[in-house]
């Protein structure tokens, strides 16, 4: 079977497809994964072929724009009201990885599509091609339920009717927002409009499965998903291999106690330099040695102390056993490492799902009470690393929750999924076609 993934976003939006793929190809199945140009290698270095997108999407992040999303749009309202002002700049970047994800399809003919839910070409292509399609993520935002909010809405205590009202209000928004690019593009590669757009039914009303990519020792399924709807567990690439320690690394880990890290991925805000000196001076307040990731997020320190050591890049499966804490910025592949590993957490959450991670964490007893970008002083940090580093109840349930995930095999409860869905497509076409493929297949 050829299959084509379809994602779109930061690293974190496409590592764990990567880990989906190279699972489907050990299956047996040819796998092409298309995303980002500036992922190009990354793709290839794990045997997949690869489909290029479009950078422009990914380009508004470096803008002063996107730069004030990501330090202040960490609530709906300050999403809201900084995401409107990027809108009309993302009309073409949104329209062209419409485009470039028919691209795709065109140069590899898959037979099913499996797609993050920022590739909303998918259910057309899948249409237009007569193939099926499967929604596949690693955040819980696509199907509504009543057992917790949508991740950009704040946190009410008014029960299930609220947690639901968020999702619809979401779907809503959405479909008002990317009707017309929907359209366009349909009418593009010649299928009829549509009423109304929706991530998780076909044209003809059926439901798409979707696959979950996070651990229910995490986030339980809630009881009022329909049969669709699965969670697997998380995707993670197997340990690389052929990846050293630089020296300087292994010897600043031997030198002393176990360091806490510190990295916020993508996500600097516009004053990476102060992230980072908050951070070295709460390290000392707290008394701990400190590992510090500058990564695609431009943490500069521009001098550190013999306890501070920073460093680009390290994988996390790697270097995240070694240390005592990892700070971060919650989205949700940095927080399936750290659960993983077992280490507790301190949370500075920017945009996105990642308020709804850090407050989860926090919930789980496995992190402080999340600190917000704007906010981070290194009197509260210090505090919240002291907690982390200190608190044994907390260090105790992050390492029984590791011991869970390290127990389950996200990827390959997926790839049975992903096959069983296609047998069943096949089967159904070939005895009754045109009718209901049966989602409920048993997990």
């Amino acid at each position: 079977m050829k299959i084509l993934i379809l994602t779109y976003g930061s690293r974190g939006d496409v590592q764990p497809y990567v880990a989906l793929g190279k699972g489907l190809k050990a299956a047996g199945h040819g796998v092409t994964l298309a995303t980002s140009s500036r992922f190009h290698a990354f793709v290839e270095d794990h045997g997949l072929a690869f489909e290029p997108m479009s950078d422009a999407l990914l380009a508004l992040v470096d803008t002063d724009a996107g730069k004030d999303l990501l330090e202040n749009g960490g609530t709906f309202f300050g999403l809201a009201s900084r995401g409107i002002r990027l809108m009309k700049r993302m009309r073409p970047a949104n329209e062209l990885l419409l485009r470039d994800s028919w691209r795709a399809a065109q140069a590899c003919r898959p037979d099913l599509v499996v797609f993050h839910p920022k590739a909303a070409a998918a259910p057309h292509i899948a249409e237009k091609l007569g193939i099926g399609c499967m929604l596949a993520t690693p955040i819980p935002i696509v199907v509504p339920t009543a057992a917790y909010r949508f991740p950009v809405f704040p946190t009410l205590p008014l029960g299930g009717w609220y947690n639901r009202a968020t999702h619809r209000f979401i779907r809503a928004v959405t479909n008002r927002s990317l009707r017309g690019y929907v359209a366009r593009f349909r009418a593009e590669i010649g299928l009829p409009p549509l009423p109304s757009y929706d991530l998780t039914t076909t044209a003809d009303g059926r439901a798409i499965p979707v696959l979950h990519g996070h651990s229910e020792a995490v986030l339980p399924r809630p009881a009022d998903w329909p049969d669709s709807a699965h969670v697997t567990g998380y995707w993670f690439l197997p340990a690389a291999a052929d990846w050293a320690p630089p020296a300087e690394l292994t010897d600043f880990l031997e030198r002393g106690a176990a360091p806490v890290y510190v990295g916020f991925g993508s996500m600097a805000g516009r004053d990476p330099d102060r992230l980072a000196a908050e951070t070295v001076e709460a390290l000392g307040r707290a008394g701990l040695r400190g590992i510090l990731a500058t990564g695609w997020g431009g943490l500069r320190p521009e001098t550190l102390p013999e306890t501070v050591l920073s460093i680009e890049h390290a994988p996390h499966d790697w270097l995240f056993p070694k240390v005592a804490a990892v700070v971060h910025h919650g989205g949700a592949g940095t927080t399936a490492a750290a659960l993983r590993a077992g280490k507790p957490s301190v949370v500075v959450p920017f945009f996105g799902d990642q308020p709804f991670w850090a407050a989860r964490l926090h919930a789980l007893g496995v992190a402080p009470k999340p600190i917000p970008p704007k906010r981070l002083r290194a009197g509260p940090l210090a505090a919240a690393l002291a907690r982390a580093t200190g608190d044994r109840d907390m260090r105790a349930r992050a390492a029984a929750i590791g011991q869970q995930i390290g127990s389950e095999d996200g990827v390959a409860k997926a790839v049975v999924l992903i096959e069983r869905y296609a047998a069943a497509r096949q089967s159904a076409d070939a005895r009754f076609p045109g009718t209901e493929i049966p989602c409920s297949m048993p997990d």
